[in-house]
């Protein structure tokens, strides 16, 4: 396993070797990259999520060998030589391959030739000595073979198979399609007027390299054939495909090797090609899927560390046209305390009510801040409210919806408002989100935040096993408070889970806020190991010990009791003391199991513990003269919110229902290799208008610097 990751990884056998072992004591990642550095050699999050996939990999692979060698066994064809080559086999195509011969699968047109005695006929074609094949053959013309054409089809069969199941063949003609395949497709012409099948025109009739073929326009081409719009076929040069074959096996001139040429031109077309060309298709699908998963699981970190407000008491609203604009007011954390639906557009129009109702409100609650929904009506509520005349001071924030919806028709909005409507949870879900984005969208299902590209049509597993760690690495990264977290936040903590974070509620709620991080071993069912695992990323708000509201763990406590003891001083006179902390001599404090990384990481902390590593929210105007994509025009300059990031380019919101498109050709004047290096989910920024096409509601636009 360790030769095998460190194949894939090119990381150090030590660091490999203690991760594993820390994954099987049950240790997670965000854990192991922060708390257990001296063992792994200081790796990252991202490189012990490698050894986790290619520790699963192997373990794939070793089950599968154990499966193929049994099945051999049991069919007694197992050689000394065949379970050599299957033990050596690093990957699951070669061992596939070793398998072939031996599968039992349905009646073939081979094994019918072989149960008609025709084995030995093909056997002499292919030791390519015979000259008078068909003289030979009539030997073999009897029973259930009719003639001698039928003898030499059925050889002809046997000898197709023995090519198809050849490894050099197969690796050869997989080279080819790895390095010339092309991909082409053919509109269903029945179909090509439908108005569904229009967003796929550009793929009516297509040709591209396989190998060159971008992630979102490979996916792109799968949907339209899934959606029957097209079909698909992946192609090579033929000809040249067959003269490797035959240059493989043909070593005479004679009979016998025009028999072999038929079979193989039979093996490529009915056998090699059909299964090769899909494993090529296969392979392409998955290389896609991880781009694919890659930009949704970057966008979604963006999204999840998105600029907290903080606890601040804020006014959210949901906007709508016909069934009015839903309010509600929340506290510093989030509770609700008010709700009220109000009509300042058409058909009601009563914007003077509506003013009236959010001023008094904004009064009464002491409001800090308002949230607007940026769908349906947002930006017609957005004036009405800036119109307002606050006493105070109030922050305007237009906030993404994406999810919103999804949240207050799930279970958990239930639990949390049963009282109340989706209308209700929704607003409030908009709110919470612009108080701490993180805290709210965990409750939502990644996928339905809508923040990628495909997601429907990639490997589901894959996708949610990644969005699932993304989630769980931001929540770890920014720290959790034990005392106002919600069930959902608290099940993505290291060491937690689903079950224990109910347990906590449960015990919250019984006893009152935790005064301590030593308090949280008193939940039913939290163990020493859970509690090793999670307690450094909950935190203890106004603690007695000041650790209990920062990242050191508390394995650690007695370093910072003890570096506090040789200067004369107390923990908290060295909490954000920064010349204090910087002239320790951090190499007196080492131990077996404890080097610099990890005494850094402490010092670090205590500069500014419990920091939140998030950037505060800002405030941002779209321009209000533009409503509708009717008012945009090119070279127009415009501010805009970045929302959405994909390979070919990210999508901004410039204040209208279309998003406009920044190509990555049109981000930067030099070449982009990665759009994430440009722009960030969320950025305000302000792009050029290039092109608008009315009827196809496409904006064209490019980064301004």
């Amino acid at each position: 396993m360790i030769t095998y990751i460190k194949q894939h990884t090119q990381l150090s056998e030590t660091s490999i070797q203690n991760t594993i072992q820390l994954l099987n004591e049950d240790c997670t990642v965000p854990f192991i990259s922060r708390y257990r550095k001296e063992r792994t050699g200081n790796l990252d999050e991202v490189q012990i999520g490698d050894i986790v996939k290619f520790k699963e990999q192997f373990e794939a692979l070793e089950k599968r060998k154990s499966t193929v060698l049994k099945a051999l066994e049991e069919q007694e064809v197992l050689t000394p030589e065949l379970k050599k080559k299957i033990e050596a086999a690093q990957d699951l195509t070669t061992l596939e391959d070793l398998y072939l011969p031996y599968k039992k699968s349905r009646k073939t047109k081979a094994e019918k030739a072989r149960q008609n005695g025709l084995e030995p006929l093909a056997k002499i074609i292919m030791a390519q000595n015979a000259n008078d094949v068909e003289s030979i053959a009539f030997k073999y013309a009897k029973e259930a073979i009719n003639s001698v054409d039928d003898a030499l089809e059925g050889a002809r069969h046997i000898i197709a198979e023995w090519i198809n199941e050849r490894t050099d063949i197969r690796n050869n003609i997989r080279y080819q399609l790895e390095r010339f395949a092309a991909i082409s497709t053919k509109v269903v012409k029945t179909k090509s007027s439908d108005e569904a099948a229009q967003k796929f025109k550009d793929y009516f009739d297509w040709e591209e390299s396989l190998s060159r073929i971008p992630s979102h326009r490979f996916l792109a081409i799968l949907r339209a054939e899934k959606e029957g719009f097209i079909r698909v076929k992946i192609e090579i040069d033929d000809e040249r495909a067959l003269n490797k074959i035959e240059q493989r096996i043909i070593k005479s001139n004679n009979d016998c090797a025009q028999q072999i040429e038929q079979a193989i031109k039979d093996a490529y077309k009915r056998l090699l090609l059909p299964s090769l060309s899909n494993e090529a298709l296969q392979i392409a699908k998955e290389k896609a899927d991880d781009a694919a998963i890659s930009v949704f699981a970057k966008n979604l970190k963006q999204l999840l560390l998105g600029s907290p407000l903080g606890e601040k008491r804020v006014l959210a609203i949901d906007p709508g046209f016909r069934t009015g604009c839903k309010v509600v007011c929340l506290d510093a954390q989030g509770q609700l305390k008010y709700n009220e639906t109000i009509y300042p557009h058409a058909p009601k129009n009563d914007s003077v009510g509506a003013m009236k109702k959010i001023s008094s409100l904004a009064d009464a609650y002491k409001i800090e801040a308002i949230a607007i929904g940026n769908g349906t009506a947002s930006r017609e509520t957005e004036a009405l409210i800036r119109k307002i005349r606050f006493k105070n001071d109030i922050q305007v924030f237009v906030v993404s919806e994406a999810g919103a919806s999804i949240y207050s028709a799930s279970k958990i909005a239930r639990e949390e408002f049963p009282d109340y409507d989706v209308t209700v949870r929704g607003a409030v879900s908009i709110g919470r989100r612009l108080q701490d984005p993180l805290a709210e969208l965990v409750k939502i299902d990644a996928k339905s935040i809508g923040v990628g590209q495909y997601q429907h049509d990639v490997d589901q597993t894959k996708l949610q096993k990644a969005l699932e760690s993304v989630v769980e690495n931001c929540v770890n990264a920014v720290g959790v408070n034990i005392n106002t977290a919600s069930k959902s936040l608290l099940s993505y903590v290291s060491g937690i889970g689903p079950k224990l974070a109910e347990n906590i509620l449960n015990y919250r709620s019984e006893n009152g806020a935790f005064p301590s991080r030593t308090e949280i071993k008193k939940v039913p069912r939290l163990g020493d190991k859970a509690f090793e695992q999670g307690a450094a990323f909950l935190r203890i708000k106004d603690a007695k010990n000041p650790l209990d509201d920062s990242a050191v763990h508390p394995e650690s406590y007695g370093l910072v009791e003890s570096m506090a003891k040789d200067l004369g001083k107390s923990v908290q006179d060295l909490i954000g003391n920064k010349e204090m902390l910087q002239n320790i001599n951090l190499k007196n404090y080492c131990t077996d199991s404890v080097g610099l990384p990890t005494l850094q990481d402490i010092v670090n902390e205590l500069e500014k513990p419990g920091l939140d590593i998030r950037e505060k929210a800002k405030v941002f105007t779209f321009n209000q003269n533009v409503k509708t994509i009717n008012d945009l025009h090119e070279g127009q300059l415009l501010p805009g919110i970045v929302n959405n990031i994909t390979n070919f380019g990210c999508f901004v919101d410039v204040g209208i229902k279309e998003s406009g498109l920044i190509h990555v050709s049109n981000l930067s004047d030099s070449f982009v290799k990665d759009v994430n290096e440009h722009v960030h989910l969320h950025q305000q920024v302000i792009v050029k208008v290039l092109d608008v096409d009315i009827p196809r509601k496409r904006i064209q636009l490019k980064l301004h610097k």
